[in-house]
């Protein structure tokens, strides 16, 4: 999946939150989004995966070289937010169930094998509500993860985890992140964005952005 940005810019009411932004993320790459509180990573983030629309400018996406419609970018994206909900009343094995009737998982993949990965296993019989913030952020990022979709955007992954959890988040994406299309948005958390090649800072309103490649 590749995305293209063309002087994008967005604002809420008469404020801007960033404007001028030109970019394409390739199919396959690791991007990572960095700025301080405010400066429109998570709207950035919103606006790739078209929840948001670009105040100007604009915002394109390609699957096997085909362009998208909006309309159908929803189906290829997994989503993890802090600011997301979901279905407290739940257990972790319904919820899963719930998801995979709008996205089916990773190839070969079956409940007992998210439950195992989870590490959730032994608080499977909870309603979520009952789980820490730490242990309810597991849950967003596995159902994002391990659909089957081939742009994943986490925002602030890293949120309310524990060392144990940042560990299991960075080797959930080294095991199932391969020949997807990842960005990340960060407070400059390393931890946060693993292998990412491609970074754009977020600046204060009015200030300029940055964007830069390494390796």
């Amino acid at each position: 999946m590749e995305i293209q940005l063309q002087n994008a810019g967005k604002k809420f009411n008469q404020r801007w939150i960033f404007r001028g932004l030109s970019l394409e993320i390739s199919a396959g790459t690791r991007t990572a989004i960095t700025g301080k509180n405010g400066s429109g990573k998570s709207s950035l983030l919103l606006m790739l995966a078209g929840y948001l629309s670009a105040s100007e400018g604009f915002v394109r996406w390609r699957h096997r070289e085909q362009v998208m419609h909006l309309d159908e970018v929803f189906r290829h994206i997994g989503l993890a937010a802090p600011s997301m909900e979901i279905i407290e009343e739940f257990t972790l094995p319904e919820i899963i169930r719930f998801q995979k009737k709008f996205r089916a998982f990773l190839p070969g993949l079956q409940e007992q094998d998210l439950l195992e990965i989870s590490l959730l296993k032994d608080h499977a019989h909870k309603p979520i509500r009952q789980y820490s913030s730490g242990m309810q952020q597991r849950v967003k990022l596995l159902l994002a993860i391990m659909g089957n979709a081939p742009l994943l955007l986490l925002d602030e992954p890293c949120s309310h985890l524990d060392s144990e959890g940042v560990a299991w988040y960075k080797d959930l994406l080294q095991r199932y992140g391969t020949d997807r299309t990842i960005v990340i948005a960060s407070n400059h958390k390393e931890e946060e964005y693993p292998g990412c090649g491609h970074f754009i800072r977020l600046e204060p309103p009015g200030r300029t952005m940055e964007s830069r490649r390494t390796g």
